[in-house]
């Protein structure tokens, strides 16, 4: 492998686990708020939320597992995590569900951005099979944002 394609995938493999780091916070937010969720709509949100936690856990192995393959190492600790997330914690279990809702639109949204993005970085480094994965992560992040997004309407 040439230098530039050294390059190009460790770039790559930095916005991966960046993108890991963002899987586990946003699991651990969404997993919080299908705890602390109350009022009128509370079973709706309560299952919509534990819904969209289990597929968001659902794709972290599968994360990690790309980062491995590469040849790399993943994130190792809570503490490694809070340095890569781009996920603010939320540690106010009193929201508003709204204010949840709101909140996990926003976060989703902005994972959508970072998995737009990564693409030219797989492209770079020659990464098939991480391009596709990204199209599959990308259209389960837009499938959330949309559902959050018609239960705010």
């Amino acid at each position: 492998m040439t230098d530039s394609k050294d390059n190009s995938k460790k770039a790559l493999v930095d916005e991966l686990n960046g993108l890991l780091a963002d899987h586990l916070a946003l699991f651990f937010k969404t997993k919080n708020f299908h705890w602390h969720v109350a009022g009128p709509r509370f079973r709706d949100l309560h299952l919509m939320f534990d819904e969209q936690a289990i597929e968001i856990r659902d794709q972290i192995d599968a994360i990690g597992e790309r980062v491995r393959k590469l040849g790399m190492n993943t994130l190792t600790s809570i503490g490694s995590v809070a340095k890569a997330t781009q996920i603010k914690d939320q540690d106010d279990t009193s929201l508003s569900a709204e204010k949840m809702v709101e909140e996990l639109r926003d976060d989703n949204a902005a994972m959508v951005k970072r998995l737009k993005a990564m693409k030219p970085l797989a492209e770079e480094a020659g990464d098939n099979a991480t391009d596709g994965l990204l199209d599959d992560w990308t259209d389960m992040a837009e499938e959330r944002v949309w559902f959050l997004s018609q239960t705010l309407k």
